[in-house]
């Protein structure tokens, strides 16, 4: 396998996230009950017209904007012919020959080392419908036939499966941070076309295959991994690669074809009779990009410098934008920019996972318990562990939740030192060793106090006492 590199090329389809279809006035959601959604545009009844939705387009050029690409002052829609069950026109309105967008390269890390990826073109069109299996039966869901996609097109410049993920995570960032989808691969907004070629070193670029339609992360892996090496062994036992559309069972963790790859004529393009060209201004571009929200890499520089934090932690913390908007209003909220990195990091993202990319918790939740732990009321452990496992609503009050459940600490002094007089008295060894120069035995003693109070003094409070009551022994 070292003899050979493996050219990749994506064909990225992103779901936009507008409130209409690309082409009707039908409703943009998620889910429903089938067919439920439709009209007849997206129906394709006979001398149903369609309406172009300026959102759409809108969105559409920022995704380029976002994605340092160029945008084309002048594109137009093109008739993609096929038949599909799942697209009643039986054919697919999409920019084949005068795209909206062109150009633009993306980089991306991996491994500590800075890689990029060229991208050839990122046109508009839209989704088809959904088939349905049940048994021995399919059934035809339009809800989704005619919302709008991207389709972002890049050339060959990914040689391993590690880049391609690596490369589909910041491009997944940077679309999730310019607010024009949603990038949700469960509900299928995002979707990946995998070409992909082998040939041995110093040899042209081999013959591609085409793997659609692959739903995560894991899978683009795993059948980059599988195709790479099935090529090579064909090439090994002296066969030739066949150009050729394949499907991907992640279960079984193997491909299959579908059909032989088409060619740009199978498809009749022709242009979009009912649809006028797309004619855009220099302003109209410009006050487009100026309404673009912070980007990923802005934002990791703005932790950086405004806050302070280490470069690895500001990563982390913009992977996601749904926690990177909870740690940047915990902020707001008062919250220590560093304290609160370190427990959004931590906790709320181990819950986040757990939950399905759910949130547990508001930013002012967050502020208020480190709050809590920085007077001294609660532990940070207790916080982490306790506290916030047990928010179950955004109306929860952490400091409520850790009084019902019995675990706010003490900070009585007097009964503090009682407690610690106490425990001295049982423990005079420790004493003669501090009073020898043995200053560990502040730990010891420490947890000998909590243990007692079964863990509700406050332990800084604790610690202070008996170093202050052993120095007066001496």
């Amino acid at each position: 396998m070292n003899d050979y590199i493996v050219s990749i090329g994506l064909e990225v389809h992103c779901e936009l996230k507008t409130k209409t279809k690309l082409l009707c006035s039908c409703k943009n959601d998620f889910g429903g009950e089938p067919n439920t959604r439709i009209c007849p545009v997206c129906a394709a009844l006979p001398g149903a017209m369609p309406a172009l939705s300026r959102e759409a387009v809108d969105l559409a050029i920022k995704a380029g904007l976002a994605l340092g690409c160029e945008i084309q002052k002048y594109c137009k829609w093109d008739r993609k012919n096929f038949f599909y069950p799942d697209s009643p026109k039986a054919w697919q309105t999409t920019q084949a020959e005068l795209p909206l967008v062109k150009g633009g390269v993306v980089e991306y890390d991996l491994g500590g080392e800075k890689k990029t990826v060229r991208i050839n073109r990122i046109h508009l069109e839209e989704d088809a419908g959904k088939l349905i299996h049940e048994g021995n039966k399919t059934f035809i869901d339009l809800n989704r036939c005619g919302v709008p996609l991207i389709e972002i097109v890049t050339e060959p410049d990914l040689h391993s499966p590690e880049e391609t993920v690596a490369f589909l995570e910041e491009l997944k960032r940077e679309i999730s941070y310019s607010g024009v989808s949603d990038v949700k691969m469960q509900e299928g907004s995002l979707r990946v076309d995998v070409n992909l070629s082998v040939a041995k070193k110093g040899e042209n670029i081999g013959e591609r295959t085409e793997t659609k339609n692959l739903n995560s992360f894991s899978a683009v892996k795993r059948s980059c991994e599988y195709e790479a090496k099935r090529q090579i062994d064909v090439l090994e036992r002296g066969g030739k690669i066949s150009r050729e559309t394949r499907r991907w069972d992640d279960v079984k963790g193997v491909g299959s074809v579908m059909r032989g790859k088409e060619d740009l004529d199978d498809y009749r393009y022709f242009t979009e009779p009912d649809l006028q060209p797309v004619v855009l201004t220099d302003e109209y571009i410009e006050n487009l990009a100026l309404s673009l929200p912070e980007s990923a890499k802005k934002r990791v520089r703005r932790y950086i410098e405004e806050f302070n934090l280490p470069e690895y932690d500001a990563k982390v913390l913009t992977a996601d934008k749904q926690i990177s908007d909870l740690y940047d209003d915990a902020v707001k909220c008062g919250a220590d920019p560093k304290k609160a990195s370190n427990f959004v990091m931590g906790s709320v993202m181990r819950l986040y996972k757990e939950n399905g990319g759910k949130l547990c918790v508001n930013a002012s939740q967050i502020a208020r318990l480190l709050q809590a732990v920085n007077d001294g009321k609660i532990s940070l452990s207790t916080a982490k562990d306790v506290v916030l496992p047990a928010i179950g609503s955004e109306n929860d009050n952490p400091l409520e939740i850790a009084e019902k459940l019995g675990v706010l600490q003490i900070n009585d002094q007097k009964a503090a030192e009682e407690l610690v007089d106490k425990i001295l008295s049982e423990n005079k060894k420790a004493a003669e060793d501090y009073a020898a120069g043995n200053k560990k035995v502040i730990s010891f003693l420490t947890g000998a106090v909590m243990k007692a109070s079964k863990g509700k003094f406050n332990p800084e409070l604790v610690s202070k006492t008996i170093i202050k009551k052993l120095n007066q022994k001496e």
